[in-house]
């Protein structure tokens, strides 16, 4: 599950939910684990604030009634406990902060090893992101980018990530940060991959690495470039700006799914 950040929880005032009537309290936080009483595990190695995390999820998931969960702060330490805490989970949440400390400290790691191996081979298991850590989820994750007007030449930076999704590029705080240009970029230079535009607190919950329906209280846009026509991506120089034609768009609420292969979608 990849959350586009400031999901309903304590402290974070959601600015929709007056005027949204399918507005849930803590709906997608919720979806974490089935019975109340399933061990969650939250890795805030995203955060430069790990305490502040750790008391704001701890008060919210009581909130829940989540009854058994632990706080996980890995900075290439104490990786034997933090596997065996992992094995026994049924849930792993990631934090927001900085998605490039997230893949630092966790990719080729054991840490990742056994996410991969369940998240593959556990039935119900779920592994779930915010903000950050959603963005660490896909091969190849946005690591830095300009919030700019303008596509401009050399103002992005795309690395590897967890590689726990393929096909997709994930940003987060889509529409309050103003973030359009930087994924359509991104997608333009990787044009089999979508791109996922999470809005807070909203979330896409993917099953087998490709079906993906919405829940929250915003929406997701996914782009493709797949069908793209006129661009100047490959002959641009560095700091002019780049044009495209035909770059497809989906707007998803509530609700909606898409097909992550196929590019299906389906109303609510």
């Amino acid at each position: 599950m990849i959350i586009g950040g400031k999901e309903d929880r304590d402290g974070t005032e959601v600015e929709i939910k007056d005027k949204n009537k399918n507005f849930i309290p803590h709906e997608i936080l919720q979806l974490l684990i089935n019975d109340k009483a399933d061990r969650i595990e939250v890795i805030t190695t995203a955060s430069s604030e790990p305490e502040s995390m750790r008391e704001t999820y701890t008060k919210t998931f009581k909130e829940i009634g989540y009854t058994n969960f632990g706080f996980i702060h890995f900075t290439g330490k104490a990786e034997d406990e933090y596997v065996q805490r992992i094995r026994k989970s049924k849930a792993v949440f990631f934090t927001g902060g900085d998605q490039n400390r997230i893949c630092n400290e966790i990719k080729n790691t054991e840490i990742c090893d056994v996410l991969m191996e369940k998240y593959l081979g556990e039935k119900d298991f779920i592994i779930a992101g915010t903000s950050a850590g959603a963005m660490c989820m896909p091969e190849i994750i946005i690591c830095e980018a300009e919030d700019d007007e303008a596509i401009l030449e050399n103002d992005i930076k795309l690395a590897s990530g967890l590689g726990l999704l393929s096909g997709c590029i994930v940003d987060t705080h889509f529409v309050h940060r103003g973030r359009f240009g930087r994924l359509a970029h991104a997608v333009m230079l990787h044009r089999e991959c979508f791109g996922i535009g999470l809005v807070e607190d909203t979330a896409l919950l993917i099953e087998e690495g490709k079906k993906a329906i919405c829940k929250g209280s915003g929406m997701v846009i996914a782009m493709s470039a797949k069908e793209i026509g006129k661009t100047n991506i490959e002959t641009v120089e560095e700091g002019h700006p780049v044009y495209a034609e035909n770059i497809k768009v989906h707007i998803i609420t509530d609700g909606c799914s898409i097909n992550l292969e196929s590019g299906e979608f389906r109303a609510s």
